[in-house]
């Protein structure tokens, strides 16, 4: 490579980095390169900075623990009755909702099978749903309409789907 430089310099075809080619006498480093002396200061300062930054971490650190362990010795809130656990306002959540529900429905089955009043004062009472049930096809309560003879029942007409039943419609059987 230096031969072929050397051609091209004895040619007379003049370069820009000829200058560059040899290192002068007594120089260690390119001289258009960055400066050594402040890369060393900057070294320097970087890691002066990281000592005092964990030297003040390490204090901060000390004085939190020891502040934590003297707040262990003393009460919460100084101030706070020590008196029973007070609850939440109203409504509260329920603690057992598969518990609470099991026992409503109980007391509903209790209630649809037995006798009982729902208002003493007004003399209104229950009574048991399948004795309701008779007493209610006993007084004829639910009666049908009446069939109307002059018209003659349709066979081929019946509720339409899409209506859930108010609109009649011929279908094929």
């Amino acid at each position: 490579m230096a031969e072929h430089v050397q051609q091209h310099a004895a040619v007379g075809h003049p370069s820009a980095d000829n200058e560059y080619l040899e290192t002068p006498p007594g120089s260690t480093y390119e001289h258009t390169d960055a400066h050594v002396g402040p890369m060393i200061k900057f070294a320097l300062w970087l890691v002066i900075s990281a000592v005092i930054v964990h030297v003040g971490l390490a204090g901060m650190y000390w004085l939190l623990v020891r502040e934590s362990t003297e707040r262990v010795d003393t009460q919460r809130y100084p101030l706070a009755v020590n008196g029973p656990a007070r609850l939440p306002a109203e409504p509260r959540l329920q603690q057992f909702p598969r518990n609470e529900l099991y026992g409503f429905r109980m007391k509903e089955e209790a209630d649809l099978h037995s006798y009982g009043w729902v208002d003493k004062n007004a003399g209104t009472v229950h009574i048991p749903i399948e004795d309701a049930m008779r007493l209610t096809l006993e007084r004829g309560v639910l009666t049908s309409r009446p069939a109307d003879a002059s018209k003659p029942e349709q066979v081929d007409v019946f509720p339409s789907d899409s209506s859930s039943g108010r609109v009649m419609e011929k279908r094929r059987q």
